[in-house]
């Protein structure tokens, strides 16, 4: 498919968000914790991820140690133990993740094509992450929130993110897992798709590849 009478694809520049969709976190032990601390699983990631305990971290307001120290005294009330809140938040903080290398060999073949931003809400450690997946080089620019000071659903973000990629925000292909997000890059312009599996990448990119 192709925009207009130009022959072009309808998108200039992808987009992309990292945690749920270029990588995921294995829950495992947080989970084993919790089932041991006789609390719902889930519980820990819901505080951890409420606005007013995460948003100073992708902000880069905090560090990820004050972050965890900041989920343990909201589960100080949960669990008998200091100790037991601490192992939990830790447990969080370290949960170990992969690269999805469907998703990678999608945006690698799209970067042959066009420019690739990954835009995050991340803490200040995204790009050490990204080495340590062998990613560094996945994406032309990395706009970690934590590093900029402004994070999704921030009109700022996603303008300065196309601003990188050299194209206007009509002309960008936006993907993330988040329904907020992608309403807010959807109301500038942006061609924008929630992502949830490979394959809704896949359907996105479709028109660079054929």
């Amino acid at each position: 498919m192709t925009d207009g009478n130009s022959g072009r694809p309808p998108f200039g520049a992808v987009l992309c968000d990292v945690d749920n969709v270029v990588r995921t976190f294995d829950s495992a032990r947080l989970q084993a914790l919790e089932r041991a601390a006789e609390i719902a699983e889930g519980t820990t990631g819901k505080l951890a991820f409420a606005p007013e305990t995460v948003t100073p971290l992708v902000l880069g307001e905090i560090t990820s140690q004050e972050w965890a120290e900041a989920i343990a005294a909201g589960l100080a009330g949960l669990v008998p133990e200091p100790q037991t809140a601490y192992e939990l938040a830790l447990a969080l903080l370290e949960s170990p993740f992969h690269a999805d290398d469907e998703v990678v060999a999608l945006l690698r073949r799209a970067r042959v094509r066009v420019p690739l931003v990954l835009v995050s809400n991340a803490a200040l450690e995204l790009e050490s992450d990204l080495d340590s997946l062998g990613l560094s080089d996945l994406a032309d620019h990395v706009v970690n929130s934590a590093r900029v000071g402004i994070a999704k659903p921030d009109p700022r973000i996603y303008r300065l993110a196309a601003e990188l990629a050299g194209v206007a925000p009509e002309r960008c292909l936006f993907v993330d897992d988040s329904e907020e997000n992608v309403a807010a890059a959807a109301a500038l312009g942006m061609r924008a798709v929630r992502f949830r599996e490979a394959a809704d990448l896949e359907r996105a990119l479709e028109p660079l590849f054929s």
